[in-house]
């Protein structure tokens, strides 16, 4: 099965509907969100045709195809108009064989750990620099994830998402260009 990863939306209703255009390209079959899906955050800068109304109604109509987590900067009023969970601070995904612990970053990340064994996978954005690396710590050796950022990429990254197709996480610019990818093994 494939998976469409994106984070860090921030109410772009140009970039929401550029990633909507990109899914739906990919053949994908769930759209992952890894949290600040409307709100831009007091440090950020207005995102490119910021409009959180036409994020929710361009998100909406997919309820039954995205699964997301809670970002820093979704609060309840969000899930009063989201029709799709969003409250959630992790999930744990067994996709494709692999267990993957999905979040959006700023509890849980390469630095403070969620409760993970050899070989899984930590999945999250809040950064919005694109990962695809394999790390070792506290004795632990696991995959390092991150799609970047649809909206507000940092770092001198592009604009990005990133699909997870069987052990493959690629992750790719908006014209389709590869930017990182690593194999699960």
């Amino acid at each position: 099965m494939k998976y469409f990863i994106a984070s860090d939306i921030h109410g772009s209703a140009y970039w929401c509907r550029k990633t909507l255009e990109a899914f739906s390209e990919s053949g994908a079959e769930r759209l992952v969100i890894l949290g600040d899906i409307l709100y831009h955050g007091p440090r950020n800068e207005l995102p490119k045709d910021y409009s959180p109304k036409d994020v929710i109604s361009i998100l909406n109509p997919l309820k039954d195809r995205i699964w997301a987590v809670r970002g820093n900067c979704d609060a309840e009023i969000d899930q009063m108009v989201l029709e799709f969970p969003i409250m959630s601070d992790y999930a744990v995904l067994v996709l494709n064989g692999h267990t993957i612990f999905t979040t959006h970053g700023h509890l849980f990340n390469e630095e403070e750990l969620p409760p993970i064994m050899d070989g899984d996978a930590l999945l999250h954005g809040h950064t919005h620099l694109l990962k695809a690396e394999k790390l070792e710590k506290d004795g632990k050796s696991f995959y390092h994830l991150n799609p970047g950022s649809t909206s507000l990429p940092k770092g001198g990254n592009p604009n990005s998402y990133a699909i997870l197709d069987g052990d493959d996480f690629t992750v790719y610019d908006f014209e389709g260009q590869v930017i990182k990818s690593i194999t699960l093994g």
